[in-house]
């Protein structure tokens, strides 16, 4: 018998306990191990790279109806390293973001495609500089089960994706410097007291 993406997940936060009408069950996200990794094309010469991490965020499984999961998440553009003041600075200016305090990137998710034993395909609404765009994830369930330390219900999952920087307004210097942005995301989620 094939577990889809989400059942296995939802089985195993369940902790093999089935209750009669299984309803969505709410995860936070574990920010000490959870990251968004970005990277670009910088002139030809080299890749550069940035990260985003300790955010917020809440996942929902349904294992009756995985379609009906979703995750949330949130993070101020402020809380993005890249290694270099001088860069984050430059990130912050208005060449590209021109940044207030409060503002913040946004994930909601809108529809999941189940699409192998462990794989889904997550279509979300991104807002990032103002500017809200449908995003798909391409996001693998690592591992689900009790976490041998903190001892509850636990998840792991990888997702990818590619964006284009002009799509959200911070395109200044393309085509020098690439307005493809490859996403790489790894999270760690704990079941909600």
């Amino acid at each position: 018998m094939t577990h889809n993406f989400f059942a296995t997940v939802g089985l195993t936060a369940a902790t093999l306990a089935s209750p009669a009408i299984a309803a969505p069950e709410a995860y936070v996200l574990d920010a000490g191990h959870s990251q968004i990794v970005f990277s670009y094309d910088h002139l030809g010469y080299s890749t550069s790279y940035g990260m985003f991490g300790g955010f917020e965020g809440e996942i929902a499984f349904d294992m009756d109806d995985p379609a009906a999961s979703s995750v949330t998440v949130s993070m101020p553009v402020m809380s993005m390293m890249t290694g270099w003041e001088a860069r984050y600075n430059h990130f912050m200016s208005g060449d590209f973001f021109d940044v207030s305090e409060d503002e913040m990137v946004t994930f909601v998710s809108t529809g999941i495609e189940v699409t192998g034993d462990n794989t889904a395909m997550i279509t979300g609404d991104l807002t990032l500089n103002g500017v809200t765009k449908s995003v798909v994830l391409d996001a693998t369930l690592n591992q689900a089960g009790n976490h041998p330390m903190a001892e509850k219900p636990w998840a792991g999952f990888d997702a990818t994706t590619t964006l284009l920087r002009s799509d959200y307004n911070v395109g200044a210097f393309t085509p020098f410097i690439g307005d493809e942005v490859s996403v790489m995301i790894s999270i760690e989620a704990m079941k909600a007291d």
